[in-house]
């Protein structure tokens, strides 16, 4: 028995996270009139209406683009757009479609074979939720005083003249953190996790956890949760070294954005906006680097952890809490193109972020959680729907890309080649980040033998192993995936 166990269909796994507010809203849930228009610009505090029968009526969008899991920002009951200010963890918004449309879509994913992956916001709650709101009524007498940490009266919870006197997540008097030092609070909080996997949910995506410094807490949520379902995913939102939380006792995975920011530094080249790339975010996917520094940084992020660990990463190149992509890179969808081929032959499960198959702009928070425009399909780049198809597609069919062994090649300056080998599947992927064509000589003797003869699976080309190399042409700002010929 390896000494570290992680859920095995995460290593078969595409993941699709979806902002629910903003993904689809459908007819069938009562809705106030006070919503903005589902095509104008987000903003910080309005609701477009998005809700759990949207996503249903669009499955069939998310499973012919090749995902195969879903991973919803937060659903439970909260007053705000983005739901991480908890309200009730055992109730599903109401403009959401409460509980029965979360069963329904709970239902239809895993008709389908799909996995659904929630948000868990443990670190914090909010000051609509009815223990912090006794509070706010009865003050010292209150019930449930000691499941918060309060330093003085009267609470500040509204005023912004003074700072909030209790403890509450970076300040923000609006999310109120949990004592998790108290026994009650932790039961509370693991019989949370615990429901909504017997209610059928596949795994918990974790907010802020490193929030969460009570001793030994993470140990005991990986417990709980794999004595429910031993198949369950933990990814913690952790956006740097995460080895302690990795070790086979507490997390599974962690959003991996040490695997980001080396891949968009290198693929963007001169396109990054520098205003976008450096933001509050803690990656800093800025300046540009060239293969040479991309081979040293992509190593350190795939060989960092214990290599069942590596196989279930959440690898994305965006994600609700920052720019797009396409937005960083200044609008260049040759970046993206060239990011979305190393975010698919990557080990990890890849996470394609609502909209990004289509083209979907978004500077910094709120704009990148702009709505998903169904009912313009002339606005949706088709280009880049296609190959998000057609990649993931290849990840489908090759075993290796997915469970392989992954094996650096060669880089230069513009370039960057590596194998994946598992068994009688091999690949190489190699991609071109410069503005000019690139011929390169890559020795493959640890991947292919010698006389191999080469065709592509993405890209166009053929190639033969002669004395131990591979000779490529590779056009600008492209990249080819070479199997062998049958």
């Amino acid at each position: 028995m390896p000494r570290v166990k992680t859920p095995d269909w995460v290593k078969d796994a595409v993941f699709y996270q979806i902002f629910p507010d903003r993904f689809a809203r459908s007819g069938k849930v009562l809705k106030p009139n006070n919503l903005e228009p589902w095509d104008s610009l987000p903003t910080p505090q309005g609701y477009k209406g998005g809700d759990l029968y949207g996503v249903i009526e669009h499955l069939d969008h998310i499973q012919e683009l090749g995902a195969t899991a879903i991973y919803f920002t937060p659903i439970f009951q909260s007053a705000c757009n983005h739901r991480y200010h908890t309200h009730d963890y055992y109730q599903v918004d109401p403009l959401l479609g409460g509980n029965k449309a979360f069963y329904a879509l709970r239902d239809e994913m895993h008709r389908r074979g799909m996995k659904l992956v929630l948000d868990g916001v443990f670190n914090h709650a909010s000051r609509g939720h009815i223990f912090f709101n006794d509070i706010l009524e009865n003050g010292p007498h209150s019930a449930w005083l000691d499941w918060f940490i309060v330093h003085d009266w009267p609470l500040t919870a509204y005023s912004g003249e003074r700072p909030a006197n209790y403890e509450a997540w970076v300040g923000n008097r609006a999310l109120p953190k949990w004592n998790t030092d108290n026994p009650q609070v932790r039961e509370y909080i693991m019989q949370i996790a615990e429901h909504w996997l017997r209610e059928g949910i596949d795994g918990w995506r974790l907010d802020v956890p490193f929030c969460v410094t009570s001793p030994g807490f993470w140990n005991e949520f990986r417990s709980r949760v794999k004595a429910v379902n031993p198949e369950a995913y933990i990814v913690g939102e952790v956006w740097w070294d995460s080895t302690n939380y990795l070790q086979g006792d507490q997390f599974d995975a962690v959003m991996n954005y040490l695997f980001t920011e080396p891949v968009i530094q290198f693929c963007g080249q001169g396109h990054l906006d520098r205003s976008l790339a450096i933001s509050d975010a803690s990656y800093d996917p800025y300046p540009a680097i060239d293969g040479e520094h991309y081979a040293k940084k992509i190593a350190k992020a795939l060989f960092r952890y214990d290599w069942e660990i590596a196989q279930v990463q959440l690898n994305l190149l965006d994600s609700h809490d920052t720019a797009r992509l396409l937005s960083i890179a200044s609008g260049d969808s040759a970046t993206v193109r060239l990011a979305t081929i190393l975010l698919m032959t990557a080990p990890g499960a890849p996470s394609v972020y609502y909209g990004d198959e289509i083209g979907l702009p978004g500077r910094v928070d709120p704009d990148c959680r702009r709505t998903f425009p169904w009912d313009k399909p002339e606005t949706w780049d088709r280009e880049a729907l296609a190959y998000h198809k057609q990649l993931i597609a290849i990840r489908h069919a090759h075993p290796a890309l997915r469970r392989g062994r992954y094996q650096p090649l060669h880089h230069s300056p513009t370039t960057y080649t590596f194998g994946r080998v598992l068994e009688d599947d091999r690949l190489l992927v190699a991609v071109n980040v410069g503005e000019k064509a690139a011929k390169i000589e890559v020795p493959v003797q640890d991947v292919f033998a010698e006389g191999t003869a080469l065709k592509a699976v993405y890209g166009k080309g053929s190639a033969t192993v002669e004395g131990g190399l591979v000779k490529l042409n590779l056009p600008a700002r492209d990249g080819v995936i070479l199997t062998r010929q049958a």
